[in-house]
């Protein structure tokens, strides 16, 4: 599939991101105008949905809060069923730039990758996360060398690109929570290529993550055991592709 006219969607999930979400969709608009936006709204208690409504922007209400992946994974779907070529993931809380979104695409299409993470540990500038989470997506990039025998700097990365083969994928297999380190391993164990840009991201200023300090210990072992169970997944899938 070529790149040149590909059909692209930036997929942003959110849940109580008022404070940030019209200035989100902004940055996209203004620095990655082929892109079309799709919001997917997890049932915010907030006023996001007002403020998607009276901005006229494009968004999916869903009924109940499905969480990061039920959400991500509903924009997957969109972009399947629209016949997207290109999906990218964007947080709503304003951290992520859409100005690195051509270099992303140019990657994809320089290297025939099936996925582009826009890494902060490439040229280690920017917000770098506190201390604690970068122990954490350090320890993530060493486990997943040792189950797939490949290095991603920034696993956690909420900045990614995709192909229409991934779209694909996601659209029928993607985790619950906490699904970026996951997901890299289930491509790579399934044979997709997986490439990385450095890029500069922002400190969160309004909201609060998904991930609380109190959480921290149940996220690494919960992700270190569903990475674990999708190297194994496909290896006795044979790691076949789509």
């Amino acid at each position: 599939m070529s790149t040149d006219k590909a059909r692209g969607l930036v997929i942003i999930p959110a849940y109580n991101e008022e404070g940030a979400i019209v200035d989100t969709v902004k940055n996209i608009k203004e620095n990655a105008p082929t892109f079309d936006i799709i919001v997917i709204n997890d049932c915010s208690t907030d006023g996001t949905k007002d403020l998607l409504e009276k901005n006229d922007i494009d968004h999916i209400n869903l009924p109940m809060n499905l969480g990061i992946g039920g959400a991500v994974q509903t924009g997957y779907i969109y972009a399947e069923e629209n016949w997207y070529d290109i999906a990218v993931q964007m947080d709503g809380d304003g951290q992520h730039d859409a100005a690195y979104l051509d270099e992303m695409l140019n990657r994809m299409k320089k290297e025939n990758a099936d996925m582009v993470i826009g890494s902060r540990f490439i040229e280690n500038e920017g917000f770098q996360s506190s201390g604690l989470r970068r122990a954490g997506i350090g320890f993530f990039t060493r486990w997943i060398r040792m189950l797939t025998h490949q290095t991603v700097t920034d696993p956690t990365s909420g900045m990614r690109m995709v192909n229409r083969r991934v779209i694909e994928f996601f659209a029928e297999y993607y985790p619950k929570d906490y699904p970026e380190p996951e997901t890299v391993v289930s491509l790579l164990k399934h044979g997709y290529s997986i490439t990385e840009v450095p890029v500069q991201m922002l400190a969160r200023t309004t909201g609060e993550s998904s991930i609380s300090m109190r959480k921290s210990v149940y996220y690494m072992l919960k992700v270190s055991i569903a990475c674990l169970i999708a190297s194994w997944s496909a290896d006795l899938s044979g790691g076949k592709r789509k």
